[in-house]
């Protein structure tokens, strides 16, 4: 099945660049690259090797975000408008609005590290996993608040939903470490180690290539 796929993405490039009318010395040089590339595929590939995805953690697992962030911030923080309206755009699956609602704030009010976190928390949502963008936010955001764990901790829910789940583990016990006994926000780090150490469940079983 590896093989057919690969020889029908040959033929499809091929119709196309004729398609695009591309010059006879280009096409031919074009052809040579796909055919390299094959020849490639045949001496290296492993068509009948199984995926090995590492699963990424759900939130809900963990805490919803708007819980989490509730938990450091409060409830009623000047900047909960923005961060409502960006949550209820990603709930609805418009990832790239609920980004673009959270630049905006940021570009505003540059000091506040709850919008910096918000926008590394949509960054997330709209790329499905940890991104260089997202990072800048989450390292913004713990530059503004020096000391305070909120960052951290929404670096290591990035992290695992990302399927990292070890790293995730290690930020949140490192803030554990530093952490009161007392802190309203413990319990939520603690439930979130929990949640990590169990077993990561298994994927669905996937048939080799034929």
């Amino acid at each position: 099945m590896g093989w057919l796929i690969l020889l029908l993405l040959i033929a499809a490039s091929a119709a196309a660049l004729r398609l695009m009318k591309v010059p006879s010395g280009l096409l031919t040089a074009a052809a040579a690259a796909l055919l390299f590339g094959a020849a490639g595929y045949a001496l290296q590939g492993r068509p009948d090797m199984a995926g090995s995805p590492t699963p990424a953690v759900p939130t809900s697992d963990i805490a919803p975000l708007t819980e989490a962030r509730h938990a450091f911030f409060g409830n009623f923080s000047a900047e909960e408008a923005w961060l409502r309206m960006s949550e209820g755009l990603a709930r609805a699956g418009d990832t790239e609005n609920a980004v673009g609602i959270l630049q905006n704030a940021v570009g505003r009010y540059p000091s506040s590290p709850q919008l910096w976190i918000g926008l590394g928390n949509a960054l997330v949502d709209h790329a499905h996993g940890l991104t260089p963008a997202a990072e800048y936010a989450y390292r913004r955001a713990d530059e503004l608040s020096p000391g305070y764990p909120a960052a951290r901790f929404f670096y290591g829910l990035a992290l695992a939903r990302s399927g990292q789940r070890e790293a995730a583990v290690a930020v949140w016990r490192d803030v554990l470490a530093n952490a009161p006994p007392t802190a309203s926000w413990r319990p939520l780090i603690e439930q979130g180690i929990a949640a990590l150490d169990r077993p990561a469940p298994e994927g669905p079983s996937r048939r080799p290539l034929d």
